[in-house]
């Protein structure tokens, strides 16, 4: 695994795209890392601080979660160095995607991703760039359908991703009108959680849960792993967080989740981030769901959570360790050896699954129709993964093997 890891690594992205704005400090690339089955896809992030390195990790990331999602296509990812807070931002993203509009209609498709909202953001700018839908590029290179079926299938992955939540079973409140979009990613961090248990042994209710990060996916990962019946005792975000050792039931985790402003936990028992941080990690709980920004995750606070009961960790935020590395760095390596570690293309594969579920002809637009099929794709990708070793360790490293041997 590390030689065919180290091949893929250090191989050149094939396109390399950097832009520089007229109007303000920012800069953009997207790093196309390869054009598999001639297309690519990853979504678009803006932070400060963000660097060609971060955006080449991410596209790379993406061509291995593209080995479990589909569509068979190469990894790519956008991003822009600029502060999302900046009042600026709209303008930046509009000169943005007008500067990759050629890419995003022959060959690229993105998305949203940290900070940069798909329905609101993504769909609208790029509409008004003359492109079809952010997809567009996956379709002309990868798919090459007729003009008329072209149509037809983008008209159907516009109105399924936005599509809104009729289902109670799969939104915290119908009346708020959630969307795919804004669900299934965390839904997906749930449910290989539940998939993991009914394969490997065990069972999710019950079991206590640590979540790291309350914004799209680590909010959407708290509230469907309430719903399974495991029990929620910490909650850690960039303000602050909070502890409940008993656990929070299913309706407080829907309140906080129905509270939430913008991608932040509210809350008026909020203990404060340096205190939180210091106590988060010793809670005793077999679940953790890393959902926050990447690079996170420190040796210590993995030690100290495996010597309170960790048994899985089902990674919602790419990249999740403090590693350098592109990934399955020396942290990541380390927890793989001591606990189960699902890793992030096959946890949080959701939207990368959404989309390639709706590039298919005629499919179901049914709330459990489009639910049931990302949470059976991550379940085939864990029991692909069990089937070539059944241990409740290296189960990452087992995934990247299966996932290189497609791609070197």
């Amino acid at each position: 695994m590390k030689e065919l890891l180290n091949l893929y690594q250090n191989k050149a992205p094939e396109i390399v795209f950097n832009w520089k704005d007229p109007e303000t400090e920012a800069e953009g690339w997207t790093v196309i890392n390869s054009l598999r089955g001639g297309a690519a896809g990853g979504g678009t992030r803006m932070r400060k601080g963000l660097d060609m390195n971060e955006v080449l990790s991410l596209a790379k990331t993406m061509e291995v979660k593209f080995t479990v999602s589909g569509p068979a296509i190469g990894g790519a990812k956008s991003g822009i160095n600029f502060d999302p807070n900046d009042p600026r931002k709209k303008g930046v993203l509009e000169r943005w995607y007008k500067a990759v509009s050629p890419l995003l209609k022959s060959y690229y498709g993105t998305g949203g991703d940290l900070n940069v909202d798909e329905i609101h953001e993504v769909i609208p700018i790029t509409e008004n760039c003359g492109v079809w839908h952010p997809q567009e590029g996956v379709f002309s290179g990868h798919f090459r359908p007729s003009e008329a079926d072209k149509i037809n299938r983008i008209g159907q992955l516009r109105q399924g991703v936005i599509k809104v939540l009729e289902n109670t079973n799969y939104s915290p409140d119908v009346s708020r009108k959630y969307t795919v979009a804004d669900m299934i990613t965390g839904y997906g961090v749930a449910e290989a959680v539940r998939h993991y248990y009914d394969i490997y042994g065990g069972n999710v209710k019950g079991k206590r849960a640590i979540v790291q990060g309350f914004g799209n996916v680590g909010s959407a990962a708290a509230y469907y792993l309430a719903q399974m019946g495991a029990k929620v005792v910490g909650i850690i975000d960039r303000e602050g967080g909070l502890i409940n050792e008993d656990g929070f039931s299913f309706e407080e985790i829907r309140e906080l989740f129905l509270k939430k402003e913008g991608n932040m936990l509210v809350s008026g028992q909020m203990i404060p981030f340096n205190e939180i941080n210091d106590k988060i990690w010793g809670l005793n709980a077999e679940i953790f769901a890393p959902c926050a920004a990447s690079r996170l995750i420190t040796k210590e606070q993995v030690d100290k959570m495996i010597n309170s009961g960790l048994e899985v960790i089902s990674s919602g935020a790419n990249v999740p360790f403090a590693d350098k590395e592109i990934f399955f760095g020396p942290i990541m390596e380390y927890s793989d050896e001591r606990v189960s570690v699902i890793p992030d293309f096959i946890a949080n594969c959701g939207m990368a699954r959404v989309f390639a579920y709706f590039m298919e002809r005629r499919v179901q637009m049914t709330d459990e129709a489009i639910f049931n099929d990302t949470s059976m794709t991550i379940k085939n990708a864990i029991q692909n993964t069990y089937d070539h070793n059944s241990e409740k360790t290296l189960i990452s490293k087992t995934a990247f093997e299966i996932a290189l041997k497609q791609l070197v």
